[in-house]
C-alpha cells in the first residue's frame, strides 16, 4: 500500500528548515500575500557573511535573561534538530568555536 508522506516524515536539510516549517504551520494562510499570511523570514546557520565582520552589539531589551521569567522553559534549535535526526551538531559546534576565535582575534586588532 502506498501513501503520500506527511511533511513531518520528509528529511530536513537543517535547523533552518525545521524552523521555517514550524513557522509556516503556525501562520494562517491568506489569499493575498500582502495580508501577512506567509512566513517571509530568512533563516541562516551561523552569522551571514556581511555581518560576521561587524562588531557585535548587545541589545538589552532582547536578552533572554531579561525577557524570560525564571519559571519559563526555553529550547535551543540546535538541540531540537539533533533530537529529530539532524547529524551535524558536532560539526557546527567546532565551526562555531573556530569562528569565535577568529572574530576575537579580529576585534583585538
Amino acid at each position: 500500500m502506498q501513501c503520500e508522506p506527511s511533511p513531518w516524515t520528509l528529511p530536513l536539510q537543517g535547523p533552518q528548515q525545521a524552523f521555517l516549517q514550524g513557522c509556516q504551520r503556525h501562520v494562517a494562510p491568506q489569499d493575498n500575500p500582502r495580508q501577512g499570511g506567509h512566513c517571509p523570514s530568512e533563516v541562516f546557520e551561523g552569522i551571514p557573511p556581511p555581518y560576521d565582520r561587524q562588531k557585535r552589539k548587545v541589545v538589552p531589551s532582547a536578552l533572554k535573561v531579561l525577557r524570560l521569567k525564571q519559571s519559563r522553559r526555553y529550547c535551543d534549535l540546535n538541540r531540537i534538530s539533533h533530537e529529530i535526526g539532524w547529524k551535524y551538531q558536532k560539526v557546527i559546534s567546532t565551526l562555531e568555536e573556530k569562528r569565535k576565535v577568529k572574530s576575537k582575534k579580529y576585534y583585538e586588532r
